[in-house]
């Protein structure tokens, strides 16, 4: 295999996406990245784990930390889930602070600005959803964030992560505030999750779009069996998963069946769909609905689901 050689001061390092919930962190994630590796949908606190994604151009490497947003927890999963957030700014080279610039800047965050703020490191300032605001709207809601952001001195981006609108030129910037060094993932990579991982999260994206608020955040996946099915004939051969998907009220469970099966079969075919794109082979998913109550607040359960305490 050629290897092709880095450009002389070639730049690589981490850099964490920080804000509200539903800023658009795991949209501008998927948008830089040009591949989907980080679940979206239009409810708040989607993202739960700390997820890597890798942008690779011929100046740079980043590796893209998308994190949980930034809110009040109100039971242990949300504690974790902040505590996640807070503690990844302390182990990359830069942060991008999105903030939903089409909206009013919140005490949220400010919350968040005066925590950047003890840090040492490099921020950047990303005005997510502008191209939701009207041009004649534009100076004023400009105005409203360098108020917020006077004393900080940071740069300024305006973006639409879902159009890819501002992208390169955030990518370049990014890039040139990292250190210089090698890559650190083969070229190729898009992120370093394990497979597992990213199909559960598949599952849950899922559930989450097509349930919305009927059951909200009480809902996790569990990947049990992940085996590869032999051909039979002159066809392929599939990759058979099963998995649980966890609630905590029985109520919650009948939502997520549906009449006849229909909506379990519905998350189903969805995340299969997005399953067979991912390993890029036909599946056989299998889905199981289990309920669990109270399992947010509790830490045993938590940890088995991957969500344990930070430095544990």
């Amino acid at each position: 295999m050629q290897v092709t050689p880095l450009a002389e001061g070639h730049r690589s390092g981490f850099v964490a996406l920080i804000g509200r919930p539903n800023v658009g962190k795991s949209t501008l994630v998927n948008q830089l990245v040009g591949d989907k590796v980080a679940i979206t949908s239009p409810v708040a606190q989607t993202t739960r784990n700390r997820l890597r994604a890798i942008l690779t151009t011929a100046e740079a490497q980043l590796i893209l930390v998308d994190t949980p947003g930034i809110h009040k927890p109100h039971h242990l999963l949300g504690e974790r889930l902040v505590q996640s957030a807070r503690s990844a700014i302390g182990e990359v080279d830069q942060v991008l602070l999105l903030l939903e610039g089409c909206e009013p800047p919140g005490r949220g965050d400010a919350f968040i600005v005066n925590l950047l703020r003890q840090q040492r490191l490099p921020v950047q300032v990303v005005l997510n959803k502008w191209d939701q605001v009207p041009t004649e709207r534009r100076p004023e809601a400009d105005a409203a964030y360098r108020d917020l952001l006077a004393e900080s001195g940071w740069p300024i981006h305006h973006c639409c992560a879902l159009t890819g609108e501002g992208c390169p030129e955030l990518v370049q910037a990014v890039s040139a505030l990292m250190p210089e060094g090698p890559q650190l993932y083969p070229p190729e990579m898009v992120s370093d999750q394990p497979e597992r991982l990213l199909m559960a999260e598949l599952i849950r994206e899922q559930v989450l779009l097509l349930t919305r608020e009927e059951v909200p955040h009480s809902v996790a996946v569990s990947i049990d069996r992940v085996e590869e099915m032999p051909s039979k004939g002159k066809g392929s051969g599939r990759t058979a998963v099963l998995a649980t998907v966890l609630v905590e009220r029985k109520s919650q469970k009948g939502i997520l069946i549906g009449k006849g099966g229909a909506m379990l079969k519905t998350i189903g075919q969805g995340a299969r769909l997005q399953m067979q794109t991912l390993i890029d082979g036909p599946v056989y998913l299998e889905l199981f609905v289990k309920v669990v109550p109270d399992w947010r607040s509790k830490p045993q359960r938590l940890a088995e689901l991957g969500y344990a305490e930070e430095g544990r």
